[in-house]
């Protein structure tokens, strides 16, 4: 692994860290980070009663569903800034590659969110000088499309 490589990886660990474990919000949602790499984003969310908007036909609210789309796209973006930006100073990439935020986030209900657990996963369309655009996805547990997204972020 060379030196890049590993410089990466550790800035891989570090967000990941911080988008499991010190973003309050992702812990109220019960975020569990199952692919966190470049091309390879996924992150899990559980059914449970307390994130659903229908409760009679246990139905995902579609604040939450946006919020998982939301997350997971700024994930994509962080990791493309990483990407973009790998020949700086391993601090400046630290600190940039949180230095995002959403600017438009349009999100298309497909089916009813209903399902044991739901994945989501998305893909970078464009990354520039000032912003990112991803695409995304929200699968429930039977590999039905739930929902889909277009981010545009900001970077900072």
């Amino acid at each position: 692994m060379s030196e890049q490589e590993k410089k990466l990886d550790i800035l891989l660990k570090i967000l990941k860290k911080v988008y499991a474990e010190e973003i309050p919000f992702h812990q109220l949602l019960q975020l569990q980070m199952l692919s966190f790499e470049k091309n390879n984003v996924c992150i899990r969310v559980d059914a449970r009663e307390e994130l659903f908007g229908n409760y009679k036909y246990k139905m995902m609210h579609g604040g939450v569903i946006s919020s998982i789309l939301d997350t997971t796209g700024s994930v994509i973006t962080s990791i493309a800034v990483m990407e973009k930006i790998k020949d700086r100073p391993f601090e400046e990439i630290k600190e940039r590659m949180f230095k995002i935020g959403t600017v438009n986030l349009n999100i298309g209900f497909i089916s009813p969110g209903c399902g044991n657990h739901f994945l989501s996963s998305g893909s970078l369309l464009h990354i520039g000088n000032k912003i990112a655009i991803v695409q995304l996805y929200l699968h429930n547990d039977k590999k039905t499309l739930i929902a889909v997204g277009m981010g545009t972020y900001a970077l900072v």
